[in-house]
């Protein structure tokens, strides 16, 4: 038999479905990998033959809660109201983008209901991440979201009313996610493999329904390695005297420097200072 590449886009008890760009059909995995305790995911690039999948590729990354891999992209969804912004969570969640080699862009939603939100772009854009606008409730920006979800494998992550599903059903024009029902599942402990599945929305295009994104914990993250995931304190780290500087408490410090010049933001700053300590006392997030 021909040896065919595939990703897997949903995993229902033993039988895992592969999109192979001929077909999409259900697979069992080879005994091999059950033998090793190896976990086949979504979003794995697998080959089957037959009716077996006999090779799983080695990934880009990869997450237990939710279980998922070689997510490329994390669309970063924030509300100008209902819910406010929550800058903090936003920090997080671009910490873990950076962590896991996953592309971020940041989609202000509901720009209907409120104003507040030129000095987030102004922020964020600043640091070199793409902002986007979008009102979903009228499907204003949906076909530029659609544009940068071309040819990757993508997240949408945020807290709960910020509009990740009327996205979603935007961009398919269908209902693929009912709003608030994720969260449920996921409040109630129930949050498994049968809720995270990729929908081909193109060529080599999918989008991944998974409410877990939203409870993101940084737990391999150092505290002294957190600087790194702050990529406008780079530039003004070798300015700082003494190498391993956390930022917060030294004097000649060269990030220090630059929050009281205005070059860096200060609330980015003082989120940086919070994350520091409770990784410190290692804290959960």
């Amino acid at each position: 038999m021909i040896t065919i590449k595939g990703i897997v886009v949903k995993i229902n008890s033993n039988l895992y479905k592969v999109d192979t760009g001929l077909d999409t059909k259900d697979y069992k995995a080879k005994g091999l990998f059950k033998f090793k305790k190896t976990n086949i995911l979504v979003g794995d690039k697998v080959e089957v033959n037959g009716e077996v999948i006999e090779k799983v590729y080695p990934r880009v990354n990869e997450f237990i809660r939710p279980p998922i891999a070689n997510i490329e992209q994390l669309i970063i969804v924030v509300a100008t109201t209902n819910p406010k912004p929550d800058l903090e969570l936003l920090d997080k969640q671009l910490i873990m983008a950076e962590k896991n080699n996953v592309m971020p862009i940041i989609c202000i939603n509901k720009i209907d209901l409120s104003d507040y939100y030129e000095d987030i772009i102004k922020t964020y854009e600043k640091i070199g991440y793409q902002v986007i606008t979008t009102d979903a409730k009228n499907a204003v920006g949906i076909e530029k979201l659609a544009v940068l979800l071309q040819n990757k494998i993508t997240a949408f992550t945020g807290n709960s009313g910020v509009g990740k599903s009327a996205l979603t059903n935007n961009i398919f024009k269908e209902t693929i996610s009912e709003e608030g029902e994720t969260s449920e599942k996921l409040e109630k402990g129930k949050h498994t493999t049968k809720f995270v599945e990729l929908y081909k929305i193109g060529n080599n295009a999918y989008i991944a329904d998974t409410p877990g994104f939203s409870t993101f914990e940084i737990k391999d993250v150092l505290a002294n390695d957190l600087d790194k995931s702050f990529p406008e304190f780079i530039p003004f780290i070798s300015e700082c005297e003494f190498r391993g500087c956390s930022h917060i408490k030294e004097t000649k410090c060269g990030v220090k420097k630059a929050v009281e010049n205005k070059k860096i933001d200060q609330g980015r700053y003082e989120r940086y200072c919070k994350f520091y300590e409770q990784l410190k006392e290692g804290k959960k997030w």
